[in-house]
């Protein structure tokens, strides 16, 4: 199975974001998972779709190094943003990518609500706070853990953990509940909530 068939089977229509902007979203979330930077592991949180409501649901960091760009020049797309998404998922906070597949905002602090979520034990805050956002708001986050994990949230819910290097996937055992699928490419695995 080639990869754009794993990201058509997580990356449903009915989660109400651009799709290929989504899929252009994990796949570099996968990126980030498996290279790091400078020699280490980063973690790093992307909220997808929904962008007017995010914003009202998150405030900056620091000044927002993508402030004052082209909206041509921030398309997730771009090799020369994702590059530049590589080093600023250095710092903390979010990046907020519109359905249109612009990065609007980078190292935003997203106002996480705690209550009426139950995420698996062993997940940080940034799970906690793309989970939150992925409730309050139709968007969906794609959170990076410094353990080389991808895990999307949609709805406050774990829909997929992606596992960037197939060696992990022995042993690992997922924090899915209920019924899930896993599904293999050459350098990658997926596992999925089973609808």
């Amino acid at each position: 199975m080639g990869k754009t068939q794993l990201f058509e089977e997580i990356c449903s229509e009915k989660r109400q974001v651009n799709t290929r902007v989504l899929e252009q979203t994990v796949s570099l979330a996968v990126e980030i998972a498996r290279e790091g930077r400078e020699g280490r592991k980063i973690g790093t949180l992307f909220v997808v779709g929904d962008s007017r409501e995010v914003t009202k649901r998150s405030k900056p960091m620091i000044l927002d190094p993508l402030h004052g760009h082209p909206d041509e020049s921030k398309q997730i797309e771009n090799p020369d943003m994702r590059e530049t998404i590589k080093e600023l998922a250095q710092l903390d906070g979010a990046f907020l990518v519109s359905n249109a597949g612009v990065v609007l905002s980078a190292a935003r602090y997203i106002d996480a609500a705690s209550d009426s979520l139950e995420l698996p034990l062993g997940l940080g805050s940034r799970h906690m706070a793309g989970a939150s956002i992925s409730r309050q708001t139709r968007a969906v986050a794609v959170v990076v853990s410094e353990s080389s994990m991808v895990r999307m949230f949609d709805d406050g819910e774990l829909v997929s953990e992606i596992v960037p290097e197939l060696w992990m996937i022995d042993g690992y055992r997922s924090r899915m509940e209920g019924r899930t699928f896993t599904r293999r490419d050459e350098d990658m695995a997926v596992i999925g909530r089973a609808e």
